[in-house]
């Protein structure tokens, strides 16, 4: 179900999310995203590139950066704009900690706009931070965009990480042993 606009309050807190970061996490985000760059799935050569282990890529964090906001909004929720930067690299071990809050809310139209600044913090600091705007639907049972189906079991959560009954926030589990070596900050923008 999706969060209702018109009960959404500056300093709202988005519900958490955590990941626990795995080899398996980073390579498959970086084939799904066609990033084949080795640093992100060669140890050796992330290694000979000064890195202590493979890091996630942009594309990946982009992806987690939606899913954290989406999770909360729920699926009738639209993102309207996306800023995020990179800060310190995540490896495989690593904990993702994605928090954030509510800044602003407007009208607009028959949805309500809600701007959400949020960070997610690994083991060594900042990983990702940015600014989003979302659209969300405004009224308790609004009938679902136009174009959709909806089944008799559509009252549940649509995402299969979010079953009925359960949180928002989501758990995947780590099976690689923890990388405590800090890496160099990155840093870029992107928009989405």
């Amino acid at each position: 179900m999706s969060v209702d606009g018109s009960t959404v309050r500056v300093g709202d807190e988005v519900t958490p999310l955590v990941i626990d970061v795995t080899a398996t996490v980073i390579v498959a985000g970086a084939i799904a995203s066609r990033d084949f760059m080795p640093v992100h799935h060669d140890p050796a050569y992330a290694q000979s590139q000064g890195a202590p282990d493979i890091f996630m890529n942009i594309l990946s964090d982009t992806g987690y950066c939606s899913r954290f906001l989406t999770d909360w909004a729920g699926p009738d929720a639209q993102i309207r704009r996306l800023a995020i930067r990179l800060g310190v690299p995540v490896h495989p071990g690593h904990t993702l900690n994605y928090s954030g809050r509510v800044t602003a809310v407007r009208e607009s139209g028959d949805e309500t706009v809600v701007a959400v600044e949020f960070t997610a913090i690994d083991d060594l600091g900042e990983h990702v931070g940015g600014t989003a705007e979302l659209g969300l639907p405004r009224g308790a049972g609004l009938p679902r965009s136009p174009g959709r189906l909806r089944s008799p079991a559509s009252d549940r959560p649509s995402s299969p990480r979010s079953p009925a009954g359960r949180s928002c926030s989501s758990r995947v589990s780590a099976r690689s042993p923890r990388s405590t070596t800090p890496g160099s900050p990155q840093r870029t923008s992107t928009v989405w």
